[in-house]
């Protein structure tokens, strides 16, 4: 059952008496949660019949006892257990699953990681609970993401600016939202986000950023690579080595990966650059002006220079020396 079906499910009033949701990804579990805590119930309905548990400190038996009790002056009440993978004895709350009462709606929010399939637990759930599994968002599908919730809020980017996000804040579902949503707050009446926006509300220049720096470098333009780095160093905020390596690391894998595929086409190339057309085709033309040894190159000194960036054999180099280096190395 996806997220998305819960809550219709619930805005019309349809109600099962276990929810589980699991898995890696936090922003659909934390969207689910915060209906189950702020709308299910009317104002007046939860100051009786909404309770509130944090894994780490409740005791299973408290939980138990919350659920077994019968709503005052409404027909259900509602029991969260929040960070429930953090919960001691949590198997305790196998006896309750196997028998809930219909007139409470608990919902289990268990982060990070999933309840084993084979255990007594995990079997109980699948039978006896709705269940939920967040995943993390593949790399391919975030750009259509971002596009699709701008949408959603009736706000547009362009391409561009879609990347520069993705780039930028990378997978994170939640750090994303809150973004995008500071920078519709400071619109006004207008409905674009421009890289001005970008650069303005998320504190990324459109000129001087990590993916500038991957252009600049797909393009074998030291210069300009420079200038960028020369940034950095100026801005230390604005891509700390931390970010910038992984980035490029992605970018150069993503191109050996080409070396090896059958079908070099923009069509088949463009899943691994969020399925959008300009990232494949500037892509296909990087690896064809590095070539495979150049590729290759690239990825070992990316990952020589991220030992430097920790101190291996580089103590005392700033950040910025070593990326020219690195740099001159690789479009060299």
């Amino acid at each position: 059952m996806s997220a998305e079906k819960i809550l219709g499910d619930w805005k019309n009033k349809r109600f099962k008496p276990v929810y589980w949701l699991e898995g890696e990804e936090d922003y659909y579990i934390d969207k689910v949660m915060h209906y189950a805590e702020h709308d299910i119930l009317t104002e007046s309905e939860a100051s009786f019949n909404l309770s509130v548990f944090y894994g780490k400190d409740a005791n299973w038996s408290d939980v138990v006892n919350a659920c077994m009790r019968y709503p005052m002056f409404a027909e259900k009440q509602v029991v969260l257990l929040k960070e429930a993978q953090q919960m001691k004895d949590i198997d305790h709350l196998e006896n309750y699953i196997t028998n809930p009462l219909s007139s409470t709606i608990f919902v289990v929010s268990h982060k990070e990681k999933t309840v084993s399939k084979a255990t007594k637990l995990g079997k109980l759930l699948k039978k006896n609970a709705e269940l939920f599994l967040s995943e993390k968002i593949k790399d391919y599908k975030l750009v259509e993401w971002i596009t699709d919730y701008v949408k959603s809020l009736e706000f547009s980017m362009s391409a561009k600016v879609v990347l520069l996000l993705a780039d930028h804040l990378g997978s994170d579902l939640n750090r994303i939202v809150n973004e995008i949503e500071k920078i519709t707050l400071n619109l006004g009446q207008r409905k674009t986000i421009t890289e001005d926006d970008i650069e303005k509300f998320v504190g990324v220049s459109k000129e001087y950023n990590a993916f500038e720096l991957q252009a600049a470098m797909s393009k074998k333009d030291l210069a300009k690579a420079i200038r960028i780095i020369q940034y950095f160093e100026s801005n230390p905020k604005a891509a700390p080595i931390q970010l910038v390596l992984p980035a490029l690391y992605v970018f150069f894998s993503k191109l050996y990966i080409i070396f090896g595929m059958a079908d070099k086409s923009e069509n088949a190339v463009k899943p691994l650059f969020y399925n959008n057309p300009y990232a494949a085709k500037e892509a296909l033309a990087t690896a064809k002006m590095y070539g495979y040894e150049g590729v290759e190159r690239a990825l070992l000194l990316l990952h020589e220079y991220n030992l430097k960036s920790v101190g291996v054999n580089a103590s005392g180099i700033s950040d910025g020396s070593l990326l020219k280096e690195m740099v001159v190395k690789m479009i060299g």
